[in-house]
């Protein structure tokens, strides 16, 4: 049985693909005993992207597993494509576990990605399913690049959210953000606590650039299918950093719950609520409440 098998193909623009999995009620596709494929992917539903043009792809991010690399990779040749190259949001596992099914492709990230990966291959080795191998960038930028693929042009650029080493992708002739996990719906998960107050400042950093849909690698399938979330995406992630920050001191904090918390922008629209994020907020709540007792 293939990993990959309930993976959905969504188109939301001409030559833009979005390889969509999870949000399956009652399935898992690894293991009943916690793990990072099922719990920290696959049933938040996770996606990743491939940029057509002519011949040529760029592939972002490589997904959750070789065979999901795999089914990517066989869609884009029954497409005609015979050149891809891959960029890599950022180091985390459900980003980078199927780089193996690239490995005959330059893959392309930032510095710190490339470093990061170095660092952390024993740790990607011994994870539960194991990332083995941990297949490297081979080409890397620093804050930012300008890709053409065939007759598109594609911006990378590197941003401090979630993970220190973020890429985020920029399609001026759609007007679209390719956000990585620097934006998530329903909520961020904070994987850096003690970055929280940069990341929040870097969310202003990226509110600032042109764009008017966002696609994240994780968040509502029928938004991403039917072309995205809106530019307010950014504001409500910052607003929940910035809410959790401020009410550290709460003591009904850690005792309500996430659709509570972001009621605000449920009511706006800015959110949607997805149930499995209510152990996402916790862990968030968590991560900061250990930081505060570090200092």
């Amino acid at each position: 049985m293939s990993l990959a098998e309930t993976m959905r193909i969504h188109e939301p623009y001409p030559g833009l693909y979005t390889y969509y999995d999870g949000r399956t009620l009652g399935k898992r596709l690894h293991s009943d005993k916690p793990n990072w494929l099922d719990d920290g992917a696959y049933s938040l539903g996770v996606a990743s992207y491939a940029i057509v043009s002519g011949r040529e792809a760029l592939v972002y991010d490589t997904h959750i597993s070789f065979d999901h690399a795999r089914a990517i990779r066989s869609h884009l040749s029954s497409l005609g494509v015979t050149r891809i190259r891959v960029v890599l949001s950022h180091w985390h596992t459900d980003h980078v576990a199927g780089n193996a099914g690239f490995i005959d492709c330059p893959i392309i990230s930032n510095k710190l990605t490339r470093n990061t990966l170095i660092e952390k291959r024993k740790v990607l080795v011994a994870k539960d399913p194991p990332i083995n191998p941990v297949v490297m960038p081979t080409e890397t930028f620093e804050g930012k690049m300008t890709l053409e693929v065939g007759d598109i042009t594609v911006t990378l650029m590197q941003f401090d959210i979630h993970s220190a080493d973020g890429t985020i992708l920029l399609l001026p002739h759609l007007g679209v953000l390719l956000a990585g996990d620097t934006l998530e719906d329903s909520v961020t998960y904070i994987s850096e606590p003690d970055n929280t107050a940069r990341h929040i400042a870097e969310l202003d950093r990226l509110a600032k650039l042109d764009f008017s849909r966002i696609l994240p690698n994780h968040g509502d399938e029928q938004v991403i299918a039917s072309g995205g979330y809106p530019p307010s995406l950014v504001t409500a992630t910052r607003d929940y950093l910035t809410r959790l920050l401020a009410r550290m001191d709460d003591p009904e904090l850690e005792t309500e719950s996430l659709q509570s918390f972001i009621a605000p922008e449920l009511a706006a629209g800015t959110l949607t609520y997805f149930a499995p994020y209510e152990a996402v907020h916790s862990q968030n709540i968590a991560a900061l409440k250990g930081v505060s007792a570090d200092d």
